[in-house]
C-alpha cells in the first residue's frame, strides 16, 4: 500500500471558515432574514428571561416587575445589537445580557443600606436605582478605552494561540449552565437536544424549494415544536402531582410572563427613577464591565471567523468595545439589570494558524484551558458552600472586583495565555504562535478585505479615518 500523501493527512490553513452559504456580506431575501433575524431573538431570549427571573424576586420584584426588565432587557439589546452592527465592530454578533455581572448585581442586592427597606416594591426600586447609577459610571472603562484606542494598543500583545482559550471558554465557561439546565426537566430539555441535532445536522441536506430549512432554522422549528409538547403536557395534567419544583422547570404557565405582560410597553430612560450612585458599587462593576470587555474581545474574533471576514483590525475592534460601552450606558440608563456583551463559539479553529507540535504551544493551551475551567470552579464552590467568594474583607468593592474577575473563565484565561505567551521563548516564537498570518490583519491597510468588511456606512470613515 502506498504511502499517503502530505495533502491526504493534513488540512491547509484557511482565513474563511468553509461550508458556509451566508458571509458578512451576502443579501438574503427579506422574508428568510426576517425568520433568521426572529430565531435570534429567540436565542437572546434565553438569557434575557433567565436573568431577571433569577435577580427580580431577590430585589423585592414581583412578577410585573420581571416582565417590565425583559421586556427593557429584550429592547436595549436590539439597540445595541443596532449600533454595534452598523457604526461598532459591524460583525454580526448579537449584543446581550451578560452572566459577568451577576456578582456585583447580587452584592448590591444585599447591601445592608437596601436590605432594611420593608416595602418590597420600594426595594425593588431602590435597588434597581443603585444597579443603574453603577452600570454607568462603570460603562466608562470601555467608553475610554475603545475610544481611545488604548485597547488597540493591548490587542497587541493576542496571538491566534492568547485566542484559543479565551474564544473557547466563552461558551464552555458556561458549562454549568448547560446540561445542569436541561437536567431541570429532561423529559422536555433531550428531546429539545435531540431534535435540534437531528435537523441541523442529520436532516441538513432536506430542501423546501431549494433552501435546507430545517438546517438554517433549526433552532426556530425545534422550540416550535418542544414548546408545543411542553404546552400539552400541561394541559394534560401530566405535572399536576408533581413538586412544586418540577412544576415550575417544566410547565408552561408558572413563569407568568405572558400573563403578566401588558400588551404594549415602550421603555424609556429612567423609567425606575433617578439613579443612585456609590463608589463601592461601582468598583465592583468596573471588573464585570472588564469581564465583559474580554469576553467580547474574543467573541468578536470568533464571529469574524463564523462570517467569513478577516479578524478584525486592531482600530475596529477598540472601535466595537467604545460602543459596546455606550450600551452598557443605555443599560443603566433604562435599567435592564445587566451589562452588554456579545458571546459566540468557533474558537478552536484558530489552532490551525499555530504549531501544535511544539512543546511551547501546547503547555500553553493546556494550562490556560485548565486554569480557564479550574480556578472559576473553585471559585463557584467556595461561594456555594461559604455563602460569600474567596476574596473576603471588610473592603466590600475590593472583594466584589477580585471575585467578579476569578468567576469568569475567559478572563482567566486570557490571563494566562497572554503572560505565557509573551514571556515563554517569545522572541523566537513568531511562527509557532501564527503571529506571521495574524500580524497582517493587526491594521486596516494589511488587508485588501478590511475595506470591504468594516468600512463605516453613510461615508463616515471620512471623520473617523482607520489607522
Amino acid at each position: 500500500m502506498a504511502a499517503p500523501k502530505p495533502e491526504e493527512i493534513s488540512h491547509p490553513p484557511m482565513d474563511q471558515l468553509q461550508g458556509l452559504e451566508y458571509c458578512i456580506d451576502s443579501n438574503p431575501s427579506w422574508g428568510e432574514a426576517i425568520a433568521l433575524g426572529f430565531q435570534h431573538y429567540i436565542l437572546a431570549l434565553g438569557t434575557a428571561v433567565m436573568i431577571p427571573s433569577f435577580l427580580v424576586p431577590l430585589m423585592g420584584g414581583d412578577n410585573g416587575d420581571k416582565v417590565r426588565v425583559v421586556q427593557t432587557l429584550l429592547f436595549v439589546e436590539g439597540i445595541n445589537t443596532l449600533l454595534q452592527t452598523l457604526f461598532g465592530t459591524r460583525l454580526p454578533t448579537v449584543i446581550g445580557g451578560s452572566y459577568a455581572f451577576m456578582v456585583p448585581i447580587i452584592s448590591i442586592i444585599h447591601d445592608p443600606s437596601l436590605m432594611t427597606i420593608q416595602d418590597n416594591h420600594m426595594r425593588f426600586l431602590n435597588t434597581m436605582r443603585a444597579v443603574q447609577g453603577a452600570l454607568i459610571v462603570s460603562s466608562s472603562i470601555q467608553i475610554i478605552l475603545g475610544y481611545s484606542q488604548l485597547w488597540a494598543i493591548c490587542s497587541r500583545f493576542f496571538s491566534p494561540l492568547g485566542m484559543v482559550p479565551v474564544i473557547s471558554l466563552v461558551g464552555f465557561g458556561l458549562f454549568d449552565r448547560g446540561f445542569p439546565v436541561v437536567g431541570r426537566c429532561v423529559e422536555i430539555g433531550i428531546p429539545m437536544l435531540i431534535l435540534f441535532i437531528t435537523f441541523s445536522q442529520y436532516l441538513k441536506n432536506f430542501q423546501t424549494r431549494q433552501l435546507p430549512i430545517l438546517e438554517r432554522f433549526a433552532v426556530l422549528i425545534s422550540v416550535t415544536v418542544i414548546w408545543a409538547y411542553a404546552h400539552l403536557l400541561t394541559a394534560s395534567g401530566a405535572y399536576k402531582h408533581s413538586p412544586e419544583l418540577t412544576q415550575v422547570n417544566c410547565r408552561t404557565d408558572k413563569a407568568y410572563l405572558i400573563s403578566s405582560a401588558p400588551w404594549i410597553k415602550i421603555p424609556y430612560p429612567l423609567q425606575w427613577g433617578a439613579p443612585t450612585f456609590d463608589a463601592g458599587h461601582c468598583f465592583g462593576m468596573m471588573a464585570a464591565v472588564i469581564v465583559s470587555l474580554i469576553e467580547s474581545t474574543g467573541a468578536y474574533n470568533a464571529a469574524s471567523r463564523l462570517a467569513s471576514a478577516t479578524p478584525p483590525p486592531a482600530h475596529v475592534l477598540s472601535r466595537g468595545i467604545g460602543w459596546q460601552g455606550i450600551g452598557i450606558l443605555l443599560d443603566g440608563l433604562f435599567g435592564t439589570l445587566s451589562g452588554s456583551t456579545v458571546s459566540v463559539f468557533s474558537g478552536l479553529s484558530f489552532l490551525q494558524f499555530t504549531n501544535m507540535n511544539s512543546m511551547r504551544n501546547l503547555f500553553i493551551t493546556g494550562v490556560a484551558f485548565f486554569l480557564g475551567l479550574s480556578v472559576p470552579e473553585y471559585f463557584r464552590e467556595y461561594t456555594a458552600k461559604a455563602f460569600h467568594g474567596p476574596a473576603h474583607t471588610r473592603a466590600g468593592w475590593f472583594n466584589d472586583f477580585l471575585n467578579t474577575i476569578f468567576f469568569s473563565s475567559p478572563t482567566v484565561a486570557l490571563i494566562v495565555a497572554v503572560f505565557l505567551d509573551n514571556t515563554l521563548d517569545y522572541k523566537h516564537s513568531a511562527s509557532d504562535r501564527g503571529m506571521t498570518w495574524w500580524v497582517r490583519f493587526r491594521s486596516f491597510n494589511g488587508d485588501s478585505r478590511n475595506e470591504e468588511f468594516y468600512t463605516l456606512p453613510f461615508n463616515l470613515n471620512r471623520f473617523f479615518p482607520p489607522s
